[in-house]
């Protein structure tokens, strides 16, 4: 449990997150290091909660592909089904004998109807065949209208396209010491403008000797900046103002202890504002290191180079560089 003698009780409490104060009824963190919410939802129908159009905008990009590969193998393979238990003597033109060949006919039929190129050899001359190859064809043209849209919703989505380091430091900074991560806008010619950040702290207190969690939201040496073409390192001095002041990394595992971050920023390409989350647990958070610089200038000396590579590269006090 955390040590409340360590907490400022004057230091103001965000009541402002989002999540609650219960510690029993929260397992594991908050947020996904993809910013993406730690939570399941239950006590409606699965069709209800799911939303099929959401989850295809979000999907990664090779599932996605896959899904869509997939769906098509599928529904021609269900269809050349269809057209096989109807007869294959509905269909005109085929020219296979055995059960192999007759399926292919039947199943490069049914993409052709599905896709509507119809190249001619192979044709429906009987009503059940006819009736089931019309349906096919108002499939195909609504599923590639739904691909279409998908396809663009996911080119078309705004997004943030930040990368942040894999864990925070505890770092020597002016006289003391500072709670420090960074990040960066990773797409070329990708730059976000009037970008702010918001850092909170949650982590876990005895009280009347029932465990709960408080939010803090964490003084900052820089909440915004006019434009983010370099990466940014994000620094919380660790002074009076600061609940983590004096805290040992057994002290933040005590105390469950998870950094919320939250960056908005103007994207200009898409004219929009873009945000993104992540967050930091007591594991992630290493003590007596600092982060190296990531940038250099290049070998004509005309342009700077930022060295994506070495967003997680740091040296410990005293000690020669450390790679990650």
């Amino acid at each position: 449990m955390a040590f409340n003698k360590k907490i400022d009780p004057f230091l103001k409490i965000n009541n402002d997150t989002g999540f609650g104060t219960n510690a029993s009824n929260y397992g594991g963190r908050f947020i996904n290091r993809d910013g993406t919410f730690n939570l399941r939802k239950e006590g409606m129908p699965f069709l209800k909660r799911y939303s099929i159009y959401h989850s295809m905008l979000t999907l990664p990009r090779w599932k996605f592909i896959v899904t869509i590969l997939v769906f098509y193998l599928s529904i021609n393979i269900l269809f050349a089904g269809i057209y096989l238990l109807i007869g294959i003597d509905e269909l005109q033109g085929v020219i296979a004998t055995g059960p192999w060949g007759k399926f292919k006919e039947a199943y490069f039929f049914s993409t052709e109807t599905f896709t509507t190129v119809g190249y001619g050899r192979v044709n429906p001359v009987g009503d059940g065949a006819n009736f089931i190859a019309s349906i096919e064809a108002m499939t195909g043209f609504l599923s590639f209208a739904l691909a279409t849209g998908l396809m663009y919703g996911r080119f078309a989505r705004p997004r943030a396209f930040l990368v942040f380091s894999d864990f925070a430091l505890i770092s020597p900074y002016k006289d003391g010491e500072a709670l420090m991560f960074r990040f960066a806008s990773y797409k070329d010619k990708h730059n976000l403008t009037d970008v702010e950040i918001r850092v909170n702290l949650g982590l876990q207190v005895q009280t009347d000797g029932n465990a709960e969690y408080r939010y803090y939201e964490l003084q900052l040496e820089r909440t915004k900046v006019e434009s983010l073409s370099m990466n940014w390192t994000v620094v919380h001095p660790l002074d009076e103002r600061s609940p983590l002041r004096g805290f040992s990394w057994e002290d933040m595992k005590a105390s469950d202890v998870e950094l919320y971050v939250l960056i908005k920023g103007f994207d200009d390409v898409y004219s929009n504002q873009v945000l993104q989350r992540t967050s930091y647990t007591f594991h992630e958070i290493r003590f007596n290191g600092k982060f190296v610089p990531m940038y250099r200038e290049s070998d004509d000396g005309k342009t700077t180079i930022l060295e994506l590579h070495k967003l997680n590269d740091y040296v410990e006090r005293d000690a020669p560089p450390r790679n990650n």
